[in-house]
């Protein structure tokens, strides 16, 4: 009897969870609530909040930190993806299912683009089946409404042909790509996190191999007219109080301040423009 209650529970610990992303903040019921129509349907399944906390209506935001969090989550997780500016329009409400194995549900506003990219899109359905939704739907909250119960209804099984029509083309959505000269790559921001670190689409390894043209300067980087910076290696490595930029979590320069905030020190967000470039021997960046 003991053995089998350990497969039982081990069992249930290998089951996928449901996964939360939304721009609901954390001061109102929303969040709750989605988490109630989850337990009402499938009570066993094991919630995970990956955060509540995207800037309000930003599906870029959205779906950088879905880019970054759906890949290190167990096989067959469901991602449910509420960032919607267009709910109660006629925008699709979906669901995916990824050639990774991972899932998704929420608003087609391109909020989950940039995981689908990675994960392989393999088939998706528009979320039109009564009876995969609350008996009444409400013109401003999907998430509670649509999205949740959905996800729940994945969790205990349902096929995802039967939740409504298939869907073969989701919205896509492109970061702004850097440029790169002979003597300057040229990004922006594109994400700035809580504690005001500044991170950028100019990618690792496009500085690594930039900087391969410049062994005896190595690089500077600079935001929009401030001063240059020099790469480091970790946060720790600047005084307190500096600005710094490192190749970051993200896989992408970033820029921030030691101990500080970047974003208010440099008056800076999302579109920013940052450039790295060789650095001058006389400067002290």
């Amino acid at each position: 009897m003991k053995d089998r209650a350990e497969r039982g529970r081990s069992a249930a610990a290998m089951r996928p969870p449901i996964a939360l992303l939304t721009d609901f903040g954390y001061r109102d019921h929303y969040v709750g609530v989605m988490k109630g129509v989850i337990a009402s349907i499938a009570p066993e399944a094991r919630v995970i909040d990956i955060t509540h906390g995207v800037a309000p209506q930003s599906i870029i935001g959205g779906a950088i930190a879905l880019r970054e969090s759906w890949k290190f989550f167990p096989p067959r997780t469901i991602f449910l993806v509420v960032v919607d500016p267009g709910v109660g329009t006629e925008r699709r409400p979906i669901a995916v299912e990824t050639h990774a194995g991972a899932r998704f549900v929420g608003p087609d506003n391109g909020v989950m683009a940039l995981a689908l990219d990675q994960a392989g899109f393999a088939r998706a359905v528009e979320l039109t089946a009564e009876r995969y939704r609350l008996p009444r739907v409400s013109a401003s909250f999907h998430g509670r409404d649509i999205f949740a119960p959905a996800a729940a209804y994945l969790r205990r099984g349902a096929r995802l042909s039967a939740m409504g029509p298939a869907v073969t083309n989701p919205i896509t959505l492109e970061l702004p790509r850097p440029l790169e000269t002979a003597s300057e790559i040229r990004g922006e921001v594109i994400y700035v996190d809580g504690f005001g670190n500044l991170i950028t689409n100019i990618g690792r390894e496009m500085i690594a191999e930039f900087a391969t043209r410049f062994p005896t300067t190595g690089l500077s980087v600079r935001i929009g007219r401030g001063g240059p910076m020099k790469i480091l290696q970790a946060y720790g490595k600047a005084r307190k109080g500096t600005p710094l930029a490192i190749s970051g979590s993200f896989d992408t320069l970033e820029i921030a301040v030691r101990d500080a905030h970047a974003a208010h020190r440099f008056d800076a967000g999302v579109g920013a423009r940052v450039s790295v470039r060789p650095r001058r021997q006389s400067t002290n960046g």
